[in-house]
């Protein structure tokens, strides 16, 4: 009758040891963090009152597609005024201290996307500041393509 080794006895008890601490992590319960999520979110300043268009987790999941959405019909179908439109997302949640809802990892759109390594392109074109009714609106793009055309 062979005997076995040392060397092969301490390898035998670490194989064991090792698969009872896997075995034991899939039974542990998962360690709670503030607000009992399991995953810390990003410190996000939510300045607007009121209600937004659908709660808070439809919102993280679908506001792409609901922006896109109403992208597509404003530039071929020309439609305005809708209440799904980027000008109202940045009236509710721009910071009240910047009025922006860029240029930090608090403010709104900014810190979600910097969380989520996600792109943030929709202010290469559009304004990520709130914008007052004076500057705003049908009229006062009409008065600025008018200052442009006379230059």
């Amino acid at each position: 009758m062979a005997r076995s080794s040392p060397t092969h006895a301490a390898t035998a008890q670490r194989i064991t040891l090792a698969a009872l601490l896997c075995l034991g992590g899939m039974f542990w319960p998962p360690v709670s963090r503030a607000g009992g999520e399991r995953t810390p979110l990003p410190a996000i300043l939510v300045e607007g009152g009121g209600h937004c268009l659908a709660p808070a987790g439809e919102m993280r999941r679908r506001h792409p597609d609901m922006l896109k959405h109403q992208r597509d019909r404003t530039v071929h179908l020309g439609e305005r005024g809708t209440t799904v439109n980027l000008k109202e997302c940045v009236a509710c949640h721009a910071s009240r201290t910047t009025g922006s809802v860029i240029g930090s990892d608090q403010a709104f759109c900014q810190g979600c996307h910097t969380y989520a390594a996600v792109q943030l392109d929709c202010f290469e074109c559009h304004s990520p500041k709130r914008t007052t009714a004076a500057t705003s609106g049908p009229a006062a793009n009409t008065i600025a393509i008018s200052a442009r055309a006379k230059r």
